[in-house]
């Protein structure tokens, strides 16, 4: 990928919201960077590894799939250049990815050390701030999630869980499960489980069938949670 092409991917991050061409061509050119270059169908990370660097995909899509310890749910989503992999899980106590990634096509990949970006939001304000920005945001969405899920239609329920595991920008979302197992988890009859689908359906907001629902408007399914788009 030219350098010129690349500053403008990245200046389309929230990350890098604001930042000039000229400091963000100070950024890269200061700073201990990883280029690396993933065939289609290679694994670039694995769940459960320590998440100790930031990666940037670049160029090419990515598949992200997080599924439970018995492989019973499992929700993947593709990443499209430009795109973040997991970025919440670098600081905090959790520091490992939740999920695995593969390569769909030739992905390009940017790879920032820990201790280098903690450099960068120490220099720059503009940085800092796109960065709190983005774990304020993940962060009112849990509490967005917990309300639904405690006093929420079957609807906002379905929609939280779905957002909650998947990213901004991500689209061709798949939830993997068995309906029965869908519809014990959110304690609901199967007969109202279905409704709340089909309804979904004729909105053109998911797709489903008897394994698996598909998002056809992530947009469209978290405005179901919060009555706001992203």
């Amino acid at each position: 990928m030219a350098t010129s092409s690349m500053y403008e991917s990245l200046l389309t991050l929230p990350l890098f919201k604001g930042l000039s061409y000229t400091r963000l061509s100070e950024i890269v050119g200061n700073t201990r960077l990883a280029f690396l270059k993933y065939l289609p169908g290679e694994t670039i990370l694995t769940a459960g590894e320590p998440c100790s660097q930031t990666k940037f995909v670049i160029k090419g899509d990515v598949r992200l799939t997080i599924a439970n310890s018995t492989d019973r749910f499992r929700v993947s989503q593709t990443l499209k250049a430009p795109a973040i992999i997991s970025p919440d899980f670098l600081f905090g106590r959790n520091t490992i990815y939740p999920g695995s990634a593969k390569a769909i096509d030739t992905v390009s990949i940017m790879q920032i050390e820990k201790a280098d970006l903690i450099r960068l939001l120490q220099t720059d304000e503009v940085f800092i701030f796109n960065y709190l920005n983005m774990l304020s945001t993940n962060a009112q969405k849990a509490i967005d999630g917990i309300i639904a899920l405690t006093s929420g239609s079957l609807e906002e329920r379905i929609a939280y869980w779905i957002i909650a595991l998947t990213q901004l920008g991500s689209d061709d979302i798949v939830l993997s499960a068995r309906q029965r197992d869908l519809y014990t988890l959110f304690n609901v009859q199967r007969s109202s489980f279905i409704a709340t689908l089909d309804s979904l359906k004729e909105r053109g907001i998911i797709d489903y069938g008897t394994n698996e629902i598909r998002v056809i408007s992530r947009r469209a399914l978290r405005s179901v949670l919060l009555k706001n788009p992203d």
